[in-house]
């Protein structure tokens, strides 16, 4: 008997064994596990990262699952729900198509790696399979920067509520769940998912601080999801096969292309392919343009103040609401606004939470540059995307000393391409963790943290790791916990 989607899903979830991964796979889940825990904690003390955190603490309970950046032990549904929202909180975390993925589905593998007592192995493991499912979900869908007869054609609906089905497989693994078990799961997180409301938030500016979709929320479904199925519930294994009624209809998707879910599981792994990272705690839309724009001030030593101009050509799909914003109310606001990110990164601040500070988001040196950028849509936009993925064309005009200074990309840094000097190395991901890092963590964790995950596959006991994102006041918590697990 053929087996479902799912349940194709569930047999590769728990095949997906350590020893099973390919080098490449395994270096990226470190990088990115690396990377996420990095901007979560540079986000403790930025509003939508304090108010996951008061939540986490609110639903959490006692438990032994942490809330990084707090040295807090709480249950595994309130870590999952704060780390969530912290590591999405500045918009620097990892891209993978549909979009975001790493904020769905890392927290969740964390709470419950931590809580059992998984090795770095188990959580490399669960998040290969969380990013690969999400990817090939993703990937099978409507994708934001769709083209159609030579012009951009962004989707009715959109969202990435698909995560729900890696997130959940992602727990269900880590807790012991049989391929019956993770596949109740799943058919389960497909019936609950968050609805895909992306599409109303672009068009309403200032937006909902909630964004494309709360971290959290999503966390939540895939932590019910999984228990639901341990606890007896049976799920719907059908839910991915059915085009009319099941989850491609009502989650508002108009392609829907299941081959490509399934077609060589487990036996090739795509999401490395495309896993891209963020120097920017902005949109992904501006960061070629900051690039350039970075580039430009650093190299003529161009004050803010001297600048009578910024001209920008913007990727295709963006003239909506979100990104067109000039009323900068919160700092959220700051993350997508075209003219704000373009007056902010003119700044030469290094990228990270200082981007948020107040101070600069709403200082009249950045409000009143703000004033003088201008963009247009690419003129090539479409034919560049066409021609590779990885495009995101950008080009930038500034007008400064009676000059006018020019410079153009086409990959932004942190996206795979075929320009070597886009892809961020390792190197450089420890340098934007330090800097996420710094003053949250104690210096002398820092180093220790950083060690520890880029040779997570050596990590006995992901507790260990865990207790030293405490911050300075609460490390002392998990102290007694690191002196056992000591070698």
């Amino acid at each position: 008997m053929t087996q479902t989607i799912v349940e194709q899903l569930a047999k590769f979830s728990r095949a997906s064994d350590f020893a099973t991964l390919p080098s490449a796979v395994v270096d990226e889940c470190k990088r990115i596990i690396l990377d996420s825990v990095g901007c979560a904690l540079a986000a403790t003390n930025e509003p939508k990262g304090r108010i996951g955190i008061d939540y986490g603490r609110l639903t959490g309970g006692s438990g032994k699952a942490t809330i990084i950046g707090t040295g807090d032990q709480v249950s595994m549904f309130g870590a999952a729900f704060a780390n969530g929202e912290l590591i999405n909180a500045l918009d620097m975390d990892a891209v993978l198509p549909p979009g975001h993925v790493a904020p769905y589905v890392i927290p969740g593998a964390l709470a419950a790696g931590e809580t059992v007592g998984a090795s770095g192995k188990d959580l490399i493991s669960a998040v290969a399979l969380a990013h690969e499912m999400s990817y090939r979900l993703g990937k099978a869908m409507d994708y934001l920067r769709d083209t159609k007869d030579g012009k951009v054609s962004p989707p009715p609906v959109y969202g990435y509520s698909s995560t729900v089905f890696g997130a959940t497989a992602a727990i269900a693994r880590l807790k012991g769940g049989s391929e019956e078990i993770i596949a109740n799961a799943i058919g389960i997180a497909g019936s609950i998912a968050p609805v895909n409301s992306q599409v109303a938030w672009f068009q309403h500016a200032p937006s909902s601080t909630i964004k494309y979709l709360l971290a959290g929320a999503l966390t939540q479904a895939a932590m019910t999801a999984a228990h639901m199925a341990e606890l007896g519930h049976r799920g719907d294994v059908q839910i991915l096969d059915d085009r009319e009624f099941g989850f491609p209809r009502f989650i508002g998707t108009r392609r829907w292309e299941p081959d490509g879910i399934t077609a060589d599981l487990g036996q090739v792994w795509r999401f490395p392919g495309e896993s891209a990272f963020k120097p920017y705690p902005h949109c992904r839309i501006l960061h070629a343009l900051l690039d350039c724009l970075i580039e430009i001030v650093e190299e003529h030593d161009i004050q803010p103040a001297e600048i009578d101009g910024i001209k920008v050509w913007v990727e295709g799909f963006v003239e909506q609401p979100v990104w067109l914003n000039r009323k900068i109310e919160h700092v959220h606001d700051a993350q997508f606004s075209i003219a704000h990110g373009i007056a902010l990164g003119a700044h030469r601040v290094t990228p990270g939470k200082d981007w948020q500070d107040p101070e600069l988001v709403f200082g009249n040196s950045v409000l009143s540059l703000m004033d003088k950028v201008t963009h247009e849509i690419h003129p090539d936009y479409v034919q560049l995307l066409t021609g590779h993925g990885a495009s995101r064309p950008a080009k930038i005009e500034v007008a400064a000393r009676g000059k006018t200074f020019f410079g153009e990309k086409r990959y932004p840094k942190g996206s795979p391409s075929p320009d070597p000097a886009s892809t961020m190395t390792t190197d450089e991901l420890v340098t934007k963790f330090r800097h996420n890092a710094q003053g949250v963590i104690p210096a002398h964790n820092i180093d220790s943290v950083v060690a520890s995950l880029l040779d997570l596959e050596h990590v006995a006991d992901i507790g260990t790791v865990m207790s030293k994102l405490a911050g300075p006041a609460t490390e002392h918590a998990h102290a007694s916990r690191d002196a056992v697990a000591q070698d």
